[in-house]
């Protein structure tokens, strides 16, 4: 479905910008033609293969991404900001035994028996195909995504294309891109939310996808430079984007602070974990057309979404015409339609996912519907603690709380079996300590007494995917986060 789109529009449509980066540019018959010629290639190196795409963003990746799923093989996009035991696991689970990169010299020292077998220009880009030891199975699938999930090791999301294919299309359904359409790549390509919601419902539309690297975003190591990011959006002429509850909170206050609106801008999606309903009312004030939507990895991506034509700040908006969603009596959220096809599995093969009779995926998440058919996230299932007061306590809904203001930059509350709750707070530069207090006593306020914040510990660093406490798509790693900071913490509840 999506490379037939993407030929559609290379016929009727041959001259139009397809992919634009900061050296290349790619027409729609340009881009038809680098994918047949480098899906050529692959195909030429062996029968078939699990290949891992480790690149920085750039027109590049996209071709080698569809140029895999030309040549009918299996992709495995890396991450970047995966450690290098993550990238070696994914590589051994997935079953991978090439990889397309441009820091060869990095997977060399990686993998000291590699052997470079091809060395390509696509789309103006030098990459390198090293062969790794032959792994004696494949992953049977178009696309495995690994998410970091909550835990070290990650897990290998199976997915065929006909299942992006369904989510993108219908994505483009309800935001209608077209030829005047800039879509701006602010996330890591390897992040299955800007793979298919941002690239593939650009591309199958006809719509131009504008693709920078990572540090021309903003994106440098664990630090993020909300200027670039605003100077891209600027510089782009970006109609849509995709952003994080993070990012986007940073943009608003970066516009709040004096900046030009981007008029260019008509859609930006936000999603990935909670955002504070507060926010997207002063994203709309301030005249950013911010729509919070909601996915998993096992869905493909988008699950529900808010748009211009239908939205509801604080909810996650309206499932997807091919989606159908229940609430179990728990409140638990279930989900049917485009699901993926199950897990990799260590001993090889895939594990068939787990459904209900119905055909229904339990999400995890907690939720529940209003009248109109809009969807209300309350918190994960998993997430939520019982304080020694007994009271049930959803940590999202008071960390949602407290990133509302303005001197906070990051929180993760923990209170399972204590009196009261503790925050680790990593402040928003430059406010003090004191202002840092103010602001938790001002949100407690919004609180009963039994989900308000008793103490805090200051983190030592930001949480981010690259020091383990926070998922690509901006969820915190719980685990890893009370893993580092369980003396201060201990230490608040001995002193009581």
């Amino acid at each position: 479905m999506i490379l037939q789109q993407i030929h559609a529009q290379a016929t009727q449509n041959p001259n139009r910008i397809a992919l634009e980066g900061p050296s290349a540019q790619l027409t729609y018959s340009e881009l038809a033609a680098e994918m047949a010629r480098v899906s050529g290639a692959l195909r030429a190196l062996t029968n078939r293969a699990t290949v891992a795409l480790a690149l920085d963003n750039s027109p590049a990746w996209i071709v080698l991404d569809l140029a895999v799923l030309a040549a009918g093989w299996s992709n495995v996009p890396l991450p970047a900001f995966f450690s290098a035991t993550q990238k070696q696991h994914a590589i051994k689970d997935a079953g991978v035994s090439l990889i397309l990169t441009d820091m060869p010299a990095s997977w060399q020292q990686l993998y000291p028996d590699s052997v470079v077998v091809a060395e390509w220009q696509v789309a103006g880009q030098a990459v390198t195909v090293l062969r790794i030891h032959a792994h004696d199975r494949a992953a049977a699938a178009d696309k495995v995504t690994y998410t970091s999930g909550t835990t070290g090791a990650p897990k290998g999301v199976c997915l065929f294309a006909h299942t992006m294919g369904q989510v993108a299309s219908a994505i483009a359904s309800l935001i209608v891109p077209g030829a005047a359409d800039r879509h701006f790549c602010v996330l890591p390509l390897a992040t299955l939310l800007e793979n298919v919601a941002g690239v593939y419902a650009s591309l199958i539309s006809g719509a131009t996808v504008v693709v920078y690297p990572c540090h021309a975003v903003g994106f440098t190591g664990s630090q993020f430079d909300i200027g670039r990011l605003y100077q891209g959006l600027q510089d782009s002429r970006a109609t849509t984007a995709i952003l994080i509850p993070e990012l986007l909170r940073a943009l608003v206050m970066y516009v709040q602070a004096g900046q030009a609106p981007l008029a260019s801008l008509r859609f930006v999606a936000v999603g990935g974990a909670k955002v504070v309903p507060a926010l997207i009312l002063q994203a709309h004030a301030l005249g950013l057309p911010v729509f919070e939507g909601y996915g998993l990895s096992e869905c493909a991506s988008v699950v529900a979404l808010n748009t211009p034509q239908s939205h509801k700040p604080g909810s996650i908006g309206k499932p997807l015409p091919h989606v159908q969603l229940r609430v179990d009596l728990t409140g638990e959220l279930w989900v049917k339609g485009a699901l993926y096809d199950g897990y990799t599995q260590p001993e090889g093969g895939i594990a068939a996912p787990v459904l209900d009779e119905e055909g229904y995926l339990a999400t995890g998440d907690l939720a529940y519907q209003d009248a109109e058919g809009y969807v209300y996230l309350s918190g994960r299932k998993k997430n939520m603690f019982i304080t020694s007061f007994g009271r049930n306590v959803s940590p999202e809904w008071v960390e949602s709380t407290l990133i509302h203001q303005p001197a906070l930059q990051q929180v993760c509350v923990f209170g399972e079996a204590r009196p009261f709750n503790v925050a680790i707070v990593v402040p928003q530069p430059p406010f003090t300590t004191e202002q840092v207090a103010q602001a938790i006593a001002e949100a407690n306020q919004q609180l009963p007494d039994y989900a308000q914040v008793g103490d805090v510990v200051f983190a030592h660093q930001p949480f981010s995917p690259h020091n383990g406490q926070l998922t690509a798509n901006g969820r915190l790693k719980r685990d890893a986060i009370a893993a580092a900071y369980v003396a201060e913490i201990n230490a608040i509840y001995e002193g009581i």
